[in-house]
């Protein structure tokens, strides 16, 4: 992930600790099949970019959580945030830990695809582990993220990995270079059941891929990405068709040169050349749609 000066960063020792939590973008995710258990198998190649949510921690006895940010009128500081399901988990997993107060900014748009309470879920863990001097590398801290979500564990030192099975198995993959993108939400909030549910496959059941690799040229990381695919995004299409409005719109700018939808969606992401073809096609996206959630970024492409 590209470095973010003065926001990942926090003095240890002052009262309040900042982690910024990024977005998580899954660049390929291959459904394997459908358990017995009912859980879907996948493989999938997940990072980073360098836009996302931020988190503040204020240490103290009891936990509690304040919201503000473009998107936090989506959300509710109660029990049920996954923010104050980390802080709980944690203060049983070590006792006499502190907790304290946090405060989120949230900028990315809720039940998207791109992991944002799952990173914010990882931010409070990293957040917790840095008051009470406890490494990351920690087992119990890993089993705190497995409980918290499928995401959690990948989310949890934000790097690029191969995520397997339900999301608990991770390789790390070497960092490579930060590629210009436009991430697109069409403003729609997407059920991943629900996308699953129109997967359709039984338990026991193996998946058979629905469509075949797309085909690109030129630059050898995106030839490896379009050898790939993602298996929810016909499904959530299905479920909702500004998925597809959202894809086509990436794909008719100039200077896309590879777009995808990212996790069950709905949010899509756009690979560019250059930071400049980034922002010009963002500008041009937001202004035909000036209700979607446009942003560039860059994305670490581990490759």
């Amino acid at each position: 992930m590209p470095p973010r000066p003065n926001r990942t960063a926090a003095d240890p020792g002052a009262a309040v600790l900042r982690e910024f939590a990024p977005a998580k973008i899954n660049l390929y995710l291959h459904v394997l099949g459908r358990r017995a258990d009912g859980y879907h198998s996948l493989e999938s190649l997940v990072s980073f970019a360098d836009i996302g949510d931020d988190l503040a921690l204020e240490p103290g006895a009891v936990p509690a959580l304040t919201l503000d940010g473009p998107m936090a009128a989506a959300l509710s500081a109660d029990e049920d945030n996954l923010v104050l399901k980390a802080a709980r988990l944690f203060a049983e997993a070590f006792p006499g830990a502190a907790t304290g107060q946090f405060h989120l900014t949230k900028n990315l748009p809720v039940a998207s695809g791109i992991g944002g309470g799952s990173s914010d879920a990882a931010a409070a863990l990293r957040l917790l582990a840095r008051a009470n001097r406890i490494a990351l590398a920690k087992p119990r801290l890993m089993a705190l993220a497995r409980a918290l979500g499928a995401d959690v564990p990948v989310c949890l030192e934000a790097k690029p990995c191969i995520m397997r099975g339900i999301g608990h198995d991770l390789e790390p993959v070497l960092m490579g270079e930060a590629m210009p993108a436009v991430l697109i939400n069409p403003g729609v909030a997407v059920e991943t059941r629900a996308v699953f549910g129109a997967l359709a496959l039984q338990p026991g059941e193996d998946f058979t891929p629905l469509r075949p690799p797309e085909s690109a040229s030129g630059d050898p990381a995106l030839r490896i990405l379009a050898a790939m695919r993602n298996d929810l995004e016909a499904p959530a299409m299905a479920v909702t068709e500004a998925i597809g409005q959202a894809l086509d719109a990436l794909r008719a700018v100039p200077g896309c040169r590879f777009a995808r939808m990212s996790g069950s969606g709905a949010t899509c992401f756009g690979l560019f050349e250059t930071l400049a073809e980034a922002q010009d096609a963002a500008d041009s996206i937001q202004m035909s749609h000036p209700h979607w959630w446009v942003r560039p970024c860059r994305i670490n492409l581990p490759f």
